[in-house]
C-alpha cells in the first residue's frame, strides 16, 4: 500500500512539474541514453537553460502578448 501511494505522489509531482513547464532531467537522461547513445547528454545547467529557452523564447527576449 505504502509503496502505491509513493508511487502515486512521485507521479502528480511529475505532472506537476510538467504543468508550470519544469521538464524532469533524469527522464531526459534516460531517454537520451537508451534512444541517442551516440549524442553527448547536456549536465543539468545546460539542460535546464535550454528548456527555459525553448518555453520562453530565449536570446533575452520575453514573449508578451500586449
Amino acid at each position: 500500500m505504502l509503496k502505491e501511494i509513493a508511487s502515486l505522489g512521485s507521479y502528480l509531482g511529475q505532472t506537476a512539474r510538467l504543468m508550470v513547464g519544469v521538464p524532469n532531467y533524469d527522464t531526459y537522461v534516460a531517454h537520451q541514453r537508451s534512444q541517442h547513445p551516440d549524442q553527448p547528454v547536456m549536465g543539468y545547467e545546460a539542460f535546464f537553460r535550454e528548456r527555459q529557452e525553448a518555453r520562453y523564447g530565449g536570446k533575452g527576449r520575453v514573449g508578451r502578448c500586449c
